[in-house]
């Protein structure tokens, strides 16, 4: 009798934290869609067979995607439109912006022209690996659904170390490339903050 009542106490208490886990998920994610817009879907192919977006500057390489917090606070987690759900992914940077290809979840397209910046930094949302760990992506997700433009920071863990610093320089080269008149151009409601693509953050480390 002992053993059964120890037995359903460690079962109480499983669900206990898988419920509390659940909900706060969800509360998470209902918080969140009110405060960043659903992300752009991936671009298929026109007419002619061309994929739109664009051709493969680099990658694909296997990486972890993280996290997609709130610009500037690496605690604030987005939970909505599965953007803080954790999955191994494949990442390529397009001549049309940078590519996500998840597992177990939905591919993030992050258009060239929402890219502020991308840097390398130690750590965020609760995930912490020191040194330069992780390519971070700062990005405006564009407005959608009457849901106002938000700035964004989106966490990658590339599985080859030398992989990190050369994705980040990749990035920046497809920012390189673009007309600088395309970021003064730019609503500034519906892509904030707008700024030297080399810039770096001051939370961010520098590539090497």
């Amino acid at each position: 009798m002992k053993i059964l009542a120890v037995v359903l106490l460690v079962l109480l208490a499983i669900f206990l934290v898988l419920y509390v886990t659940l909900i706060g998920r969800r509360r998470l994610a209902q918080r969140t869609t009110a405060l960043v817009p659903v992300p752009p879907p991936v671009p298929g192919t026109d007419q002619t067979g061309t994929d739109q977006t664009g051709t493969v500057r680099f990658g694909p390489l296997e990486a972890v995607y993280v996290s997609t917090t709130l610009h500037g606070d690496w605690l604030a987690r987005v939970g909505a439109h599965g953007l803080g759900d954790r999955s191994n992914a494949l990442v390529s940077v397009h001549d049309g912006g940078v590519l996500v290809e998840r597992e177990g979840a939905d591919d993030l397209w992050v258009p060239v022209h929402t890219i502020r910046s991308t840097n390398l930094a130690p750590g965020m949302a609760g995930k912490y690996v020191g040194a330069d760990g992780l390519v971070v992506l700062t990005w405006a997700v564009p407005e959608a659904d009457g849901v106002a433009a938000a700035l964004v920071d989106t966490g990658l863990r590339t599985r080859r170390a030398e992989d990190r610093g050369a994705l980040v320089d990749a990035v920046r080269h497809l920012l390189a490339a673009q007309q600088p008149q395309q970021y003064v151009q730019q609503d500034p409601l519906q892509y904030p903050y707008p700024q030297d693509p080399h810039q770096q953050d001051p939370h961010q480390q520098e590539a090497r």
